[in-house]
């Protein structure tokens, strides 16, 4: 196994529009979405220690969230998981844990991955993973994996390459936001569009250059702490600084300004399981398009629902089409799955 190889896994985020399963005290990167016997936090864990040693794989926090990550990756130390005591999106904790790995190894690869992200062909992937190791130690290059689109979503940002060229690894064109659906339809159209999945690939040199060009001021604060990391004064360092960063994404602090950016349209199927919709699609079905989990069930005129309980509780639909039905922990959620993004905001709204 290379020991060159590194992984930082984002853990930190709450899962909001998988409510009431996902929580704020106990997001949905803790839960097993799927029924698969591991949560996917530890299925993501699992995945990239296949080619990363364990022991190089960084798992990126909030503090609250210490506890739950220990518990359930036991393979992993104290000293692996990073805590953020913050929120201030996926940016700084990057440039936090690049600068550890620099100070330990200056020959470090670099994967950036979700840890609540499922991954269907796992050799595929790590297949695609090793091919983006391979450029990124030939060339000073910002990789992301492109995930092929299956449909035209609106609910992910896309990435557009050179349509003329013919190379595995293709240089990125320009981001472009999360679209309407018309735009979607022509994003697929042309061909050379690619979903964003928040996968990125690099050399620990050329993203601390890219943060020292694109992001000065953060790169100057996390530098100050430099002598600090991998010593028992980081953490009061990191206590008293982090939330002087600025709240801002990878994508706009250096992905969508650098020129050096690359993509390898990925081979594997991949879905971010960032809502109930898109866990629906990875359910086993019934021959009315139901997916149940936990529960039993009996079902009069009901099509294309998602149905869990945390129990073998029995329910009975009649007459639901489309919907989302969860019982947890005294909540019964009763939605609309074209509603699905608005569960953020409604939670907000609750008592």
């Amino acid at each position: 196994m290379n020991q060159n190889y590194y992984a930082i896994l984002m853990a930190g985020g709450v899962g909001s529009r998988f409510w009431p399963v996902s929580t704020e005290t106990f997001p949905k990167q803790f839960h097993d979405m799927l029924g698969s016997g591991e949560t996917l936090i530890q299925k993501t864990f699992s995945r990239l220690s296949k080619i990363i040693p364990a022991e190089n794989i960084l798992i990126l926090t909030n503090e609250r969230y210490k506890d739950l990550v220990l518990e359930q990756l036991p393979q992993a130390t104290e000293e692996q998981v990073l805590l953020e005591p913050a929120m201030r999106n996926t940016a700084p904790c990057i440039l936090y844990a690049s600068l550890k790995i620099q100070k330990q190894n200056p020959d470090a690869l670099i994967v950036v991955a979700p840890s609540d992200h499922w991954i269907e062909d796992e050799n595929a992937f790590l297949s695609n993973l090793k091919q983006c190791f391979d450029f990124c130690n030939e060339n000073p290059a910002l990789l992301t994996l492109g995930i092929q689109p299956t449909f035209p979503n609106t609910g992910y940002g896309y990435i557009e390459y050179d349509k003329t060229d013919e190379t595995a690894i293709k240089q990125v064109k320009q981001f472009r936001e999360k679209p309407d659906y018309a735009t979607a339809k022509v994003f697929l159209e042309k061909g050379n569009f690619l979903w964003n999945g928040g996968i990125f690939i690099w050399h620990v040199t050329t993203v601390l250059d890219a943060f020292a060009k694109f992001s000065p001021v953060m790169n100057q604060l996390f530098r100050q702490g430099y002598n600090d990391y991998n010593t028992s004064d980081e953490a009061k360092w990191i206590e008293d600084n982090y939330a002087k960063a600025e709240n801002i994404s990878i994508d706009y602090a250096v992905m969508e300004q650098a020129e050096n950016v690359y993509v390898l349209p990925a081979t594997f199927d991949w879905n971010d399981l960032g809502t109930w919709g898109s866990l629906h699609e990875k359910l086993p079905k019934d021959e009315n398009n139901n997916a149940v989990v936990n529960a039993k069930v009996f079902l009069e005129n009901a099509t294309n629902n998602i149905i869990r309980t945390d129990s073998d509780k029995l329910i009975v639909v009649d007459g639901l089409n489309d919907y989302i039905i969860v019982d947890r922990e005294g909540v019964l959620l009763i939605y609309p799955k074209s509603k699905e993004q608005d569960i953020k905001k409604l939670i907000q709204l609750l008592p």
